[in-house]
């Protein structure tokens, strides 16, 4: 594209936005709500997700040993471990350590009790493995594949748990998905309304501009930069507002809610617009091209 034309339809796109004021400012005020209500909501989800991860992380699938296995036998079950894909860490708890974890549970303030065991570990055959995974969805495959090697006597797991995370992740993904689709819909009815109008006002001007031989891409291309740029500064607004109110509301929670903050540890506000803005801005310009496109492809016979 020649400067000068590229110049050309940059000018008529903001002219088309100019024209129709009124329905311009319905477009992007729209696209606003949408963007910042989708801002809003990822930055609720991101954080949920974390918390729920930092959850799974503390999920662990214990295996226990056959009585009378050697250390070399722990070992290559720890080796066969460490090749599985769910497996995120492990750590190899000794009997020793586990009654030594045991005792600060149950004989706390009362350690004179726990003298009588000094010579006679009663967890002797307690020795295991505490396997952290990277996805608690994937706990029933890895606690299968356990019970499988040889040496393991029992794989204990917490079903409820990996069940109940599995399904609010689950259910997360469903209504990110759902919001972002009426949001997209709401926001490429008003973008394709908008570039209508301007279709209408034009109309007399663009059969003028075929008469003389203008090209199909010369008459079209200022409406699909109108969308594009209704997109961008609709965009562009909300996440600003957004990236203020997030970092401010953190700083006050953390400030005011120091309860809240030992039971959720926010993501800093870099970590979530990293992310947000790109996907934000992208969202907004794909809306506004799409919605303009479309509207073009429909309503307009070059």
């Amino acid at each position: 594209m020649r400067v000068s034309t590229f110049a050309y339809t940059l000018k008529q796109g903001i002219k088309n936005i100019w024209r129709n004021k009124m329905f311009s400012l319905a477009s992007i005020a729209t696209m606003s709500a949408c963007i910042f209500l989708f801002g809003l909501f990822y930055s609720i989800v991101v954080n949920f997700q974390s918390v729920v991860k930092e959850v799974e992380s503390g999920v662990a699938v214990t295996v226990f040993f056959n009585e009378g296995i050697d250390q070399t036998q722990i070992d290559t079950i720890g080796n066969e471990i460490d090749k599985r894909v769910e497996v995120s860490k492990k750590k190899f708890v000794s009997a020793d350590e586990a009654w030594a974890e045991y005792q600060k549970q149950y004989f706390e303030g009362n350690e004179e009790m726990a003298q009588g065991f000094v010579n006679d570990n009663p967890l002797a055959n307690s020795a295991h493995y505490e396997i952290y995974m990277n996805d608690i969805s994937m706990q029933q495959s890895l606690v299968t594949y356990l019970e499988s090697l040889d040496g393991v006597r029992d794989v204990k797991s917490s079903d409820v748990a990996a069940n109940t995370l599995s399904d609010f992740n689950r259910l997360l993904g469903y209504i990110s998905a759902g919001i972002i689709l009426i949001l997209l819909c709401v926001a490429v009815f008003l973008i394709s309304n908008t570039v209508t109008v301007g279709i209408a006002v034009r109309r007399e001007e663009i059969a003028i501009m075929k008469l003389i031989g203008a090209t199909d891409y010369f008459v079209r291309a200022p409406f699909i930069v109108e969308g594009i740029l209704i997109g961008l500064i609709g965009s562009a607004l909300p996440l600003g507002v957004l990236y203020l109110m997030y970092r401010n509301i953190i700083v006050y929670i953390g400030e005011k809610f120091h309860w809240l903050s030992n039971i959720m540890n926010f993501l800093p506000v870099d970590t979530v617009f990293s992310t947000l803005l790109p996907v934000g801005l992208l969202l907004g310009v794909g809306i506004g091209f799409l919605g303009s496109r479309f509207t073009i492809r429909k309503h307009l016979k070059v």
